[in-house]
């Protein structure tokens, strides 16, 4: 054998083992992926955006799917139906898998899974809709038959594209049925049970699916899991789109602002004010706001400032805190009673005493300031005690508070030395009388 054909053969097998260690002992970057999200709470803006930002980051990867971790009470239509939207039209399949045990894919989170190219349950799971009793109140029923015929309409669409039970899905939207995942898997709701990711990961080998027209053969049998967390930013939104937290910033932002204009020059209650204020505003943005019950807070707050101001007896006072509630009440205003996100009572409760029991001590602070005696000034000197420096007959001088001062006896005569009493002051002269021993 030559030389040269020996040098060749080398080179060739070189080639060979590098190709084997390639493909046996894998090359990280050549690895198909799994990327997986997890939505653990309510349906909101940042969770339609990280959602889409992960269909996103599972095209660029050429992910063979992404795999949506769902737990939610529901949340709002209109980030729902983003969502949605977002799943039917990704060219990466969609898997929404309901889990850990004890979740609930309930009110919006029932279109988000059943949106899903595969929807799979953890035991011990439950989907339906939840059809809660707003703190509201039940809204106008005109209005409300026509967001739930809009919302069944919308579950049908999504339910006959994915070809899932319709029927089912109808009826979770207008009579709030609510199912066990074994119960979901025989009325074929969802495509099956699994307990952990590895388990879809094994079970989901080899399936076909159609996206947007195009037949997939998932291979994801050796495929690299990839957790997919929100970012500082989506965190942020996530946070502030809590009802809860866009009101209590709304009324640490007044309390702010009303605080540094009684205190000018306090600076730290302003600033934190204007902070408070502006991030409850971007917060608001993002929900369903009621502006009639915005109003009614801000004029509960306007009627605990006139009460200091006003003495009414508390009448202004009762009057604010009936605004408040009612104000609190009203403040999200829902599109239909499908959507789960309302004020907590408790919260509620907190604001409302800690503002009457503030403004409660603050008038009644005003009034024993207003019934308190005078302690300086002119009107400082009635009652007080000195000392006529001269007979008062009836008029002469006394010393009072180590100041001389003109004065009239106003029980006739005083003479010089005696011990005399403020009783009244009439054009810079005080009229006194003789202090008994």
């Amino acid at each position: 054998m030559s030389k040269k054909y020996k040098i060749l053969s080398l080179i060739l097998l070189i080639t060979s083992a590098f190709s084997v260690y390639q493909n046996v002992i894998g090359d990280n970057s050549l690895k198909s992926k799994i990327i997986v999200i997890t939505i653990d709470g309510s349906i909101n803006p940042a969770s339609a955006e990280y959602i889409n930002s992960g269909i996103k980051k599972a095209k660029e990867q050429n992910a063979e799917c992404l795999i949506i971790k769902l737990n939610t009470p529901g949340g709002l239509l209109k980030s729902t139906r983003v969502i949605v939207s977002n799943i039917l039209n990704s060219d990466v399949p969609i898997v929404v898998y309901v889990a850990p045990s004890g979740s609930q894919a309930a009110s919006a989170g029932v279109f988000v899974t059943l949106a899903a190219h595969i929807a799979i349950m953890s035991p011990g799971t439950n989907i339906g809709a939840a059809h809660p009793v707003t703190l509201q109140g039940e809204r106008d029923s005109i209005m409300n038959e026509k967001a739930t015929n809009d919302a069944a309409a919308f579950i049908r669409t999504i339910s006959e594209k994915r070809a899932r039970n319709i029927q089912w899905a109808e009826d979770a939207v207008r009579k709030s049925l609510s199912i066990t995942e074994t119960e979901a898997l025989k009325l074929k709701v969802i495509d099956t049970i699994a307990a952990n990711v590895y388990e879809i990961q094994t079970i989901i080998d080899g399936k076909e699916i159609d996206v947007n027209g195009n037949i997939k053969k998932l291979n994801t049998k050796s495929s690299e899991i990839i957790d997919l967390e929100m970012n500082f930013q989506q965190k942020i939104l996530d946070l502030l789109s809590d009802p809860n937290i866009a009101y209590i910033l709304m009324m640490i932002g007044i309390y702010g602002i009303m605080f540094e204009l009684y205190n000018p020059g306090a600076i730290f209650p302003g600033v934190i004010g204007v902070i408070s204020l502006i991030l409850a505003f971007y917060s608001l943005h993002t929900l369903p706001i009621n502006y009639a019950g915005l109003a009614l807070i801000i004029f509960a707050i306007i009627l605990f400032i006139l009460e200091i101001k006003i003495i009414s007896h508390g009448i202004l006072t009762i009057g604010g805190v009936i605004s408040l509630v009612l104000g609190s009440l009203m403040l999200i205003d829902t599109e239909s009673t499908l959507e789960v996100i309302e004020i907590s009572w408790q919260v509620i409760l907190i604001a409302v005493v800690l503002t009457t029991a503030f403004f409660i001590f603050a008038i009644s602070y005003g009034i024993k300031a207003q019934l308190k005696k005078p302690a300086t000034g002119i009107e400082g000197l009635i009652g007080e005690t000195g000392e006529a420096l001269e007979d008062l007959n009836p008029e002469g001088q006394v010393r009072v508070h180590g100041e001389l001062w003109n004065a009239i006896s106003i029980e006739g005569f005083i003479s010089r030395g005696s011990k005399i009493k403020v009783e009244e002051i009439l054009n810079l002269k005080l009229k006194v009388r003789k202090l008994e021993n």
